[in-house]
């Protein structure tokens, strides 16, 4: 059974998500709805890169074969961590 229901969101969101929305051929209340249930859901049960914006991320950046990724995320969080002292 489906239940109305009112929510106070920033006019320019509303606005992005109906665009979305729309071009994916769903209804905003449709993406609301199911974004809400993966969020209750088990998440054990579900793996964590089945998230919606997980999937839409996956394979969009290519490092090149030289890029030493803990050492940059290692520079990162240590000047980020030192930033915030």
């Amino acid at each position: 059974m489906n239940t109305k229901l009112t929510l106070t969101i920033e006019q320019a969101v509303i606005e992005k998500a109906k665009l979305y929305a729309k071009s994916k051929g769903r209804s905003l209340s449709d993406l609301v709805e199911n974004y809400l249930q993966l969020m209750i859901e088990d998440k054990e049960v579900r793996p964590l890169n089945s998230a919606p914006i997980a999937s839409s991320l996956r394979g969009n950046f290519k490092a090149p074969a030289s890029f030493a990724y803990k050492e940059e995320l290692a520079k990162a969080l240590s000047q980020k961590h030192l930033l915030d002292e």
